[in-house]
């Protein structure tokens, strides 16, 4: 299963893990993983320690769970990522609308 999801140690953290290929093919999964879960969520963590492989089409993405989150008062961070992801998320400014750590 590439998207996994599973609460944080408070209940309003849903945490989202992104095994393999983080594209297009992905879409739905990870759409279904935050916008079907309940209204308690506040915070939100895209784990991409198990990522190999991030494109455009995730970087669209993480911007709608951004908008799904609250836009500027959204509290979402990224987190674990390998050092290639890590500069195309630094190369596109994701380090301005994201916590990356």
């Amino acid at each position: 299963m590439p998207i996994q999801t599973r609460r944080g140690e408070n209940s309003q953290t849903l945490i989202i893990s992104i095994v393999g290929r983080f594209d297009f093919s992905t879409h739905q999964a990870f759409r279904d993983a935050y916008e079907h879960g309940d209204e308690s969520i506040r915070y939100y963590i895209v784990d991409l320690s198990d990522t190999t492989y991030l494109d455009s089409s995730a970087l669209g993405m993480l911007l709608l769970l951004r908008d799904y989150a609250g836009g500027d008062s959204a509290s979402i961070s990224i987190e674990n990522c390998n050092n290639d992801v890590r500069r195309i998320l630094s190369i596109s400014n994701f380090e301005q609308l994201f916590a990356i750590r």
